[in-house]
């Protein structure tokens, strides 16, 4: 029977402080025991304790441990070469030891963690509680081996006594040192709590004692909280004290960040982000690639037709009305997404061996976006993260360049997942100096800063502020002339968000560049920028008056050309829903029956699209030109080739509100031919080409 292999130390799917040990198996031998038991403690006993990096916290407790290992090792070794007269009762005792010996190894992996140490300080108490009872289980298996085991051999009896009297008499406490630090962290929680800020050689103190000396790796504190977070959010504990203790950590740990560190120590970062991944020799690179993306996949998952995709990429194509495999092109017998373990095993084990961290999956909770109020933090948490605020906002007016380049750093970072960071920032009277910040020469402070005000208009109060504080046109003029195609995205995104308010969608019009710049970005624009200018105009035409400007801009035409280039894209999609928003005023309908070949390729995109909502979308602008254009439009879409097919499949299989529309435009036509019928028998009407129906149509305008 082959050896047990000690389960791998999977830091990313493993709760901290969890110890989920393997028992071996009831009918295992004991001689492949013994071997996995020997490499299992020889994993633990390298773990050397002797400098405190290593183990920031527990140092003496993990000290002891390791030391302990190192000893289990010596007589393990000492002893397997008797093997060969070990009997099923030795089993008994090495099990214990085995599983005593994997939690240790949990433990200790804990204690050592990057990015886990303030959470691991919090809760020595608990550590120690549980290192303890693992040499108690070393020792209670020593004492539970046959004799002629343990005295194979003078070393072996020597060693095996020592063992388990060390076991039985190692005392692991916390540590002075973890007792004073946690007592500090109490202290400068009870001070923000009273608005104040703490002096800055407590918290120093505290950031020393678990060796985070930098920007890099106080963010690596953050981001372990946000996940712990998100285990107990996705459990329903949003209410537990836990939450309540992590919001406390996790505001602590802002607040240094912003205050205590001068620079962002990006270097660090970047080699940490960027260090490529090499690919096992075994495995095709394209094989852990989303075939939609084309991105390493994070989050694999399987569709009933067999094919894997990164959960987010493929929850996307559904949401967006896509019942059909992107890579086969089959229908989808069901939105099950099964995860692919196989597939995520070997991702994780490729990232971790090449020291790449483990992106977070798409189904991460960020904290704060509860409810969007200070109901989710602690008054102590609230505290830190107002003077954290404060002091940022402080920086964007009187800071250098550089101190405005960390400052619209860490708003852009704060506000964008959390809507009670959001709501601190509107409060804190930031937008207007977010506004001023635009017109800055250094373009990483203009990039910051307009990615700040995206976020923040995603809050109503944020929404409110921009605009009073006249900044729709600043916005316009950074689509014009951002200095990075991704500012000027940011700030097209900037106007959707602002679209959603009727009165400063009207506003937004009435500037004479927005409409067009929007139009040219939709021309022109990268792929984000194209969908960003798409969904923005969308909104500006809830407005009636925009409609015209729309039409006047060339939108009509820009949208003509796109649906041509992308029939059945995502753009395409996006295209036929602004279409249909154009349409809905006679104007518009006009411009868009007046365009050449627009109608039959709408025709043609109805019949060949795979996506849901894009066949509704284009259904429903069929409808709107018959509704505009009277009955020679109507008339004109009878004659149609495959038209009345694709409706008559929407009536069968589309969406509620799809086959309404199909059943009205079928309706339409079919009344049409009744009226036009002479009383005898009915004349058989000719089919034009596409071409003779744009013709028709230019006639009929």
């Amino acid at each position: 029977m082959p050896a047990p292999t000690p389960p791998r130390s999977q830091p990313k799917r493993r709760r901290p402080l969890a110890l989920p040990a393997v028992c071996p198996c009831e009918g295992i031998a004991p001689e492949p025991l013994l071997a996995s038991l020997v490499s299992l403690t020889a994993d633990v006993a390298s773990r050397r304790a002797g400098d405190a990096s290593a183990f920031p916290v527990l140092r003496r407790g993990t000290h002891q441990a390791v030391r302990l290992a190192g000893l289990l090792l010596a007589f393990l070794e000492e002893i397997q070469d008797a093997t060969a007269t070990l009997s099923h009762s030795a089993v008994v005792g090495l099990t214990e030891l085995h599983v005593a010996m994997q939690k240790m190894r949990f433990l200790l992996t804990d204690c050592a963690r990057r990015g886990g140490r303030l959470w691991m300080l919090v809760n020595t108490e608990l550590i120690a509680s549980e290192l303890r009872l693992c040499l108690g289980s070393v020792a209670a298996a020593m004492d539970v081996l046959p004799t002629s085991i343990v005295g194979a051999s003078v070393e072996s009896g020597e060693l095996g006594r020592l063992v388990s009297d060390q076991a039985w008499r190692a005392v692991v406490r916390p540590d002075a040192g973890d007792k004073l630090a946690v007592r500090s962290i109490r202290s400068i929680m009870d001070t923000f709590k009273r608005g104040v800020a703490p002096e800055a050689d407590d918290v120093m103190r505290v950031l020393r004692r678990i060796r985070v000396e930098s920007w890099f790796q106080c963010s690596e504190e953050i981001a372990f909280l946000d996940g712990e977070l998100s285990v107990r959010f996705d459990a329903g504990d949003e209410n537990s004290s836990e939450v309540v203790l992590i919001n406390n950590l996790m505001a602590f740990l802002v607040y240094c960040r912003v205050v205590l560190f001068d620079h962002i120590d990006s270097k660090q970062s970047d080699a940490t982000a960027v260090r490529p991944a090499t690919c096992p020799e075994w495995i095709r690179p394209e094989a852990l690639q989303c075939p939609i993306t084309l991105e390493l996949m994070i989050d694999p998952v399987t569709v009933s037709t067999g094919q894997t995709y990164d959960r987010a990429s493929i929850t996307r194509w559904m949401k967006a009305g896509c019942r059909t495999c992107p890579v086969t092109g089959e229908k989808l017998r069901t939105a099950d997404l099964v995860p692919n373990a196989a597939l995520c095993g070997i991702i994780e084990r490729m990232l971790l061996s090449n020291g790449v961290s483990l992106p977070e999956t798409s189904s991460r909770h960020h904290h704060g976006d509860a409810d969007g109020s200070a109901a989710t933090f602690s008054p102590s948490a609230t505290g830190a993260a107002r003077l954290a605020v404060s002091y940022i906002v402080a920086q964007f007016s009187t800071g250098s360049t550089e101190e405005r380049r960390k400052a619209t750093s860490e708003a852009r970072k704060l506000s964008k997942h959390s809507v009670f960071y959001r709501a601190l920032f509107v409060e804190a009277n930031a937008v207007p100096w977010l506004l001023c910040l635009l017109s800055c020469m250094d373009t990483s402070v203009q990039d910051n800063a307009v990615a700040s005000l995206l976020n923040l208009s995603k809050h109503p109060g944020g929404r409110t502020a921009l605009v009073e504080a006249g900044g729709i046109g600043l916005v316009v003029d950074i689509v014009n002339v951002g200095a990075k195609a991704e500012t000027q995205q940011n700030a097209v995104a900037i106007l959707f968000y602002l679209s959603s308010n009727a009165e400063y969608a009207e506003e937004i019009g009435r500037f004479p560049e927005a409409i067009p710049t929007l139009v040219r970005l939709i021309k022109d624009g990268a792929h984000r920028g194209r969908k960003n200018a798409m969904v923005s105009l969308y909104g500006l035409l809830q407005s009636p008056s925009n409609h015209a400007k729309a039409v006047a801009a060339g939108a009509v035409v820009v949208l003509a050309g796109l649906l041509s280039s992308d029939r059945d894209g995502d753009l395409a999609c996006d295209t036929v829903s602004l279409l249909a928003r154009i349409a809905e005023q006679p104007a518009g309908a006009q411009a868009v029956l007046a365009r050449a070949g627009l109608v039959a390729r709408l025709v043609e995109f109805l019949a060949a699209s795979s996506s849901r909502s894009g066949k509704d979308h284009c259904v429903g602008l069929l409808v709107l030109l018959c509704q505009h254009g009277g009955e020679k439009v109507v008339a004109l879409l009878g004659r149609m080739p495959g038209l009345m097919g694709s409706l008559h499949s929407l009536v069968a299989d589309g969406s509620p509100a799809t086959c309404k529309k199909a059943r009205s435009l079928i309706s339409m036509i079919h009344r049409h031919y009744e009226l036009a019928r002479p009383s005898s028998s009915p004349v058989p009407l000719p089919v034009p080409t596409p071409d003779a129906g744009d013709r028709f149509v230019r006639l009929v305008l």
